[in-house]
């Protein structure tokens, strides 16, 4: 009699497989046959679990979408706490896998753990669009929600997630094999297609659908909570038509249990007088049967070899949180079509959906041609220098995006920035200050920041002015860590310069800052999104305005004069200087537009190429290694090494949190570092696999059946004689 219920088909190299004995001959309960969908063997009841699984996709997938740039923007957190939150959430939802499986195999059942879990998946979806709501508490009781509902959707994505797709293939009989098969291949495409859906949508109801005065993270986060609630009616709704086996106990368990009593009986006997075994876990002989051990040791094999394998997905999840935050400081305009900064991750599973035939009929059959011996290991190590040379490229285009980013001064240091209004060429120096010579043409766009250098916190500086073959000195306090414009401009035809402070960061959530001088001798009231005043001779504050074209822009002076500015196009993540001046006496008011920084001129286009091979790389690898783990442990162990691959999952995160928070690096930096270690860990998983040994399975099996029947008759025939003495 075997000990563990067995099923050839071969999903279940996706499913947590019960376990359980056989019952009695005689007393099994007739199985239930579903309805049929239009005369074919698929069971009707698929359809409603193929719905849900679109549907709970479409919900998790669309949560995280948006999730980096809702801790950045609406939580206000620095990018390394977003990351490492972002990272702890996906860990958690595949640590809990492991948890629902047990729970549905050894208490509930697959269908009360979908129905019951699924629950605790919808609160937690409403908890955290509540959470996103702005007039709802302070940022304490954000973050207090947003935290809680996350923690309950990791527990129900994760605890459903074993369940859902080995619950569609027990509605199948074991005669129809061939459909259950294809229904796997459609499960697997209505989860690209939930993904893939809802990473392009959600984006887009939070950054073009405008609520509570801003992005609207209520409604991005609502949509996937509605998802889910119509993922948990559907599943209900099919209720009558599924069939529903008992939990039978799991194998994990049963596992566990065998390794650590494989454990503790080997610390028990560390006399040199008891004979060594071959193999620790044989330790483990007085208790369970050779079949058992000899299964497990084919698992602790593979798992020993999954041990690297974390390194490639704290790589490939990335796409959600340091990839996103790239995206966030480049130009996303597509003529016209501007694409939201966390749209980009929909190219993910697209290029999945578009790879997986042309690798399985193109590619791999023209490498079988070429007769290279193109093994499991070798596509899974290959797998991970793809997304080594995806990161590599992320670093190339970071190292571009911050040739054009703000300067970041340290203490005793300050930038400064000179805006020449007046009607000459000038030239600025500050005596002792060999690198501060600059000469500017009137209305020039600055060159750039240029470091001052102080001998303390603050420090009043010189800045020496020739205009015209005259020279002027201007006294200014010069205060460490900030940034500067040093204006100079004619006033009552007197030259003169006042310093002031600019913005430390560039515009955020693609928006623009721009800002007012008014060289006239008259007050302005300037009607751009909202009504400033501007006095005489001074400069307004920076507004945050979003991206766009604005020609139409009302100045009206003190006196009633009216005029029209026109601006033209403020573009993403720069900064603007709009002087207000008057050609003569009898001109209107005009406006002359100075970039103070420079837009974000790195097209996300510069994005694709990390896309393509980091999805070249997933499906290398993970393909590659589930059908590889699939081959490499008896079909009761499914279930096991199921669990050891959502874990590396798990860890792959975990890294990524630890890095963020442990070693905070330049983002390029931080991206070469991830490239160069997941070369060096393909390298060492390459030699792993050298040394690992392919094995027949059902082989070793039949080998360990015949040796526990040998056993049983001498255990049988000792018993004999002992009775008969």
């Amino acid at each position: 009699m075997d000990l563990f219920q067995k099923t050839e088909s071969k999903e279940n190299a996706f499913t947590f497989i019960p376990t359980g004995k056989n019952p009695p001959k005689g007393i099994c309960p007739p199985e239930k046959k579903s309805p049929k969908m239009c005369g074919t063997n698929y069971p009707l009841s698929i359809a409603f679990i193929v719905v849900n699984e679109f549907c709970e996709r479409f919900s998790y997938y669309g949560l995280k979408a948006v999730l980096t740039l809702y801790f950045l923007y609406f939580l206000h957190w620095n990018e390394n706490t977003s990351t490492s939150v972002y990272h702890a959430f996906s860990s958690l939802c595949y640590f809990t896998p492991v948890f629902g499986a047990i729970i549905a195999d050894s208490w509930l059942g697959k269908y009360k753990t979908i129905i019951y879990l699924s629950i605790v998946y919808v609160i937690g979806h409403v908890i955290k669009s509540i959470g996103a709501i702005p007039m709802v508490g302070n940022q304490m009781v954000h973050v207090v929600l947003s935290m809680t509902g996350l923690s309950l959707i990791a527990l129900g994505t994760g605890g459903i997630k074993p369940c859902v797709s080995a619950f569609g293939g027990d509605q199948f009989e074991e005669e129809h094999a061939q459909e259950r098969s294809k229904f796997f291949s459609i499960f697997y495409l209505s989860i690209n297609a939930g993904s893939l859906l809802s990473t392009f949508i959600t984006p887009l109801l939070r950054g073009d659908v405008k609520c509570f005065g801003g992005d609207c993270y209520a409604l991005a986060f609502g949509v996937p909570a509605i998802l889910m609630v119509v993922a948990l009616v559907v599943f209900i709704a099919g209720s009558r038509l599924y069939k529903k086996t008992p939990p039978q106990g799991n194998i994990l368990l049963e596992v566990c249990k065998c390794i650590l009593f494989a454990l503790t009986n080997r610390i028990k006997n560390r006399s040199r007088q008891v004979p060594k075994r071959e193999h620790w876990l044989d330790w483990a002989s007085e208790k369970y049967s050779n079949q058992l051990i000899t299964e497990v040791k084919m698992v602790t094999r593979v798992l020993f070899l999954f041990i690297p394998l974390p390194m490639f997905w704290a790589l490939f999840d990335q796409q959600g949180s340091r990839w996103t935050l790239q995206a966030t400081k480049m130009n996303t305009d597509f003529g016209g079509f501007v694409l939201q900064p966390d749209q980009m991750q929909f190219l993910n599973p697209l290029l999945i959906l578009i790879f997986i035939p042309v690798f399985d009929l193109g590619l791999y059959p023209l490498i079988n041609l070429c007769k290279f011996n193109f093994t499991p290991i070798k596509k899974m190590a290959t797998g991970m220098i793809f997304a080594g040379m995806a990161f590599a490229a992320a670093a190339a285009v970071e190292l571009k995006i911050e040739e054009n980013a703000m300067p970041d001064p340290v203490p005793k240091e300050s930038y400064v920035q000179v805006l020449n209004l007046a009607d000459s060429s000038i030239e600025v120096a500050v005596p002792h200050r060999d690198r501060f010579q600059l000469s500017v043409e009137p209305f020039q766009d600055p060159d750039g920041y240029s470091k001052l250098i102080l001998s303390g916190a603050q420090q009043s500086l010189p800045f020496r002015i020739q205009y015209q073959g005259s020279s002027f000195t201007f006294n200014h306090t010069v205060q460490e860590k900030l940034l500067y414009s040093l204006i100079v401009y004619k006033a009552e035809g007197n030259l003169t310069s006042r310093l002031i402070e600019d913005m430390r960061e560039k515009p955020s959530e693609g928006m623009t800052a721009i800002r007012f001088i008014n060289t006239l001798a008259q007050d302005v009231n300037i009607t751009l999104d909202k009504e400033e005043f501007v006095k005489s001779y001074s400069a307004s504050d920076y507004w945050i305005v979003e991206r766009g074209r604005y020609n139409n822009v009302r100045c009206q002076t003190e006196t009633g004069e009216e005029s029209t500015l026109h601006i033209g196009l403020l573009d993403s993540g720069a900064l603007y200087t709009v002087v207000i001046i008057r050609n003569n006496s009898a001109s209107l008011p005009e406006a002359r537009k100075l970039e103070d920084i420079s837009a974000n001129n790195i097209h996300i286009a510069w994005q694709i190429p990390q896309y393509i091979l980091i999805s070249a790389g997933e499906v290398i690898f993970s393909i590659t290694g589930l059908s590889f783990s699939y081959s490499q442990a008896p079909v009761s162990m499914k279930s096991v090494l199921q669990a050891g691959w959502l874990l590396t999952v798990a860890f792959g995160n975990a890294i990524v949190l630890i890095v963020a928070q442990a070693a905070p690096l330049k983002q390029w930096a931080e991206f070469a570092l991830f490239a160069a270690l997941v070369l060096v860990v393909s390298v060492i998983f390459s030699i792993m696999g050298y040394f690992y040994h392919s094995t027949n399975t059902e082989d070793l099996i039949d080998k360990d059946r015949k040796q526990d029947s040998a056993s049983n008759i001498n255990m049988t025939g000792l018993t004999a004689k002992k009775t008969k003495l």
